[in-house]
Order: structure tokens, then sequence, then C-alpha cells
């Protein structure tokens, strides 16, 4: 019988035609819950370094009805220090943020030195389709209740498009006509 973890990683295998990502595993924080991973695949979509995470799902949070979250992150970068912020809010922050559509975070300083992006926003993954990032099925066979994970899209985003969205909503922002894997782009508004 497979695991949870293995499941998902079987998940990922498929969507992704067997390509070895790397992992990272970045060590807990938090009383009884294991680790998260940055889960990275160089150039998948062409061009494109694209993490996700496992995880956060494994904390609970009130928000979390409907399955709980993991984290794809897609940008137009080398630099893996990109998944490993993601990795990071991840594990600092579950349980506490619901990491749901239109969710700002603020990262508190530049995420990479190289791009002026200081916060993300969440929203779904743009580089999957639906049926492929909701309702993933995790559990056990014949478990009871639920144990799904739905993936969020991370964008990284200026400090003042983060006051925008908190203002104006994530709707507003994203009809902006700005480009979500450029992470070295002037601000959309």
């Amino acid at each position: 019988m497979a695991s949870r973890v293995e499941k998902y990683l079987a998940h990922l295998d498929r969507l992704s035609g067997g390509r070895e990502p790397r992992f990272f595993p970045v060590q807990s924080t938090g009383q009884g819950l294991g680790g998260v991973t940055e889960i990275v695949y160089d150039g998948l979509p062409e061009g494109l370094l694209t993490a996700l995470t496992y995880g956060l799902s494994l904390a609970e949070h009130p928000e979390w009805q409907s399955g709980s979250p993991e984290l794809c992150l897609s940008v137009n970068s080398t630099n893996v220090v990109w998944a490993h912020a993601a990795g990071f809010l991840a594990e600092q922050l579950r349980g506490t943020c619901p990491f749901s559509y239109g969710s700002t975070i603020d990262f508190g300083e530049r995420i990479v030195p190289e791009s002026q992006m200081t916060a993300f926003c969440v929203y779904a993954p743009m580089v999957l389709e639906r049926e492929d990032y909701l309702g993933i099925d995790v559990g056990p066979p014949g478990h009871e209740g639920h144990d799904v994970i739905n993936i969020q899209g991370m964008y990284p985003i200026h400090e003042v498009e983060r006051q925008f969205i908190d203002e104006q909503g994530l709707e507003a922002f994203w009809m902006s006509g700005w480009e979500p894997t450029d992470v070295l782009r002037r601000p959309a508004v």
C-alpha cells in the first residue's frame, strides 16, 4: 500500500512525464509535524524553474475544508532560492496562513538578490490543468473522511502589488497585464 507522500509523488511523476526532480528538505520548526520538502523541476515547463512543496498539507487550518494545500511556484529563473523561499513559507506559515486564492504574503525582504520582489500572492497554478491541481486523493484505500491535496500557485510580486491586491482584490491585479513568471519585471500597478 502506497503512503501519502508516495501517492503525491506518483501524481507529480505522472504530470512531469517521469522527469527526475531535485529534493530539498526543510527541517520542521513545529511540534509534531514532519518537515517540508521542496520538489524542484528545472526547465519544466521549458524555460521555467518549477517547485512544489510537500509537508504544508500535514498541518491543519480551519479554512481547509475541501482539502489541504501544497504550493507550486513557476518562475523564469534558474535560481533555486525561489524554491527555497516557497519551502520556507510553507514550513513557517503552515497552520496559520490559509494559502487561499487572493492571499498575499510579505516575505519581508528581497526574495533573491537579482529581483526587487518581496512578496507572493496565491492563485491557481498556471502550469497545471485544473484536474491536475485540485482534489488529489492521497489517503489510504477505504479511508474514512478525506485526505485530499489541492496545489496552490505562488506568484512573486512587488510590495506595491501586494498592497494593491490587499486593497483592490486579486482579480483587479490579475487583469493588469503582468507576466507571472517574469521575476525581473517592473511593478504592474
